[in-house]
């Protein structure tokens, strides 16, 4: 073997791995997006509005899955099909959060700021979780192993959909 022909080889390993490293390191990047979405929204604007998106999550999923004129939204290109249930879906859950605002009172309600982070990560984790299962991601995105392991089987799907509300459960006080 040449000193060219190593020199490529080491070159190749050193680009494949550095591309690996920066997938994996991107699709953990839009988890830790969204958990500081998350976090800087109940740090601003309160502990009471984010138990409201987390509960407007579950019932803006409720009328997604009933939703009677899915066949009117765009199947083609992905893309935008991919936009319109994903605009569809956030238009429900900014109707149930306007509504469950007006319910959910922060006065009498403590999340410390354990608690905060792990309602973030998992509120972004169930954001991940109907983007696996629900929407339309796999024909515009595809995400590393890594992450693929923790949402793509189909039963983590319930986990990972329930953990938001087990974590108000013990969380919020």
């Amino acid at each position: 073997m040449s000193a060219t022909q190593g020199l490529a080889q080491v070159s190749t390993l050193a680009t494949h791995s550095a591309l690996t490293a920066w997938s994996f390191a991107s699709d953990f990047l839009i988890v830790l997006i969204l958990l500081s979405v998350f976090f800087l929204f109940a740090w601003y604007v309160g502990r009471g509005p984010l138990v409201a998106v987390l509960l407007a999550f579950y019932a803006a999923y409720a009328l997604y899955a009933m939703f009677p004129y899915m066949s009117y939204l765009p199947t083609a290109p992905a893309l935008t099909a991919l936009l319109a249930h994903i605009g569809l879906y956030l238009g429900l859950t900014l109707a149930f959060y306007i509504v469950l605002r007006r319910v959910v009172v922060s006065d009498f309600l403590y999340i410390g700021i354990f608690g905060l982070i792990a309602l973030s990560f998992l509120g972004a984790a169930f954001l991940l979780a109907l983007a696996y299962h629900v929407f339309p991601v796999a024909s515009v995105y595809t995400f590393t192993p890594a992450v693929n392991i923790l949402f793509a089987p189909q039963q983590y799907f319930f986990w990972w959909f329930v953990a938001p509300a087990i974590g108000l459960l013990f969380l919020a006080r």
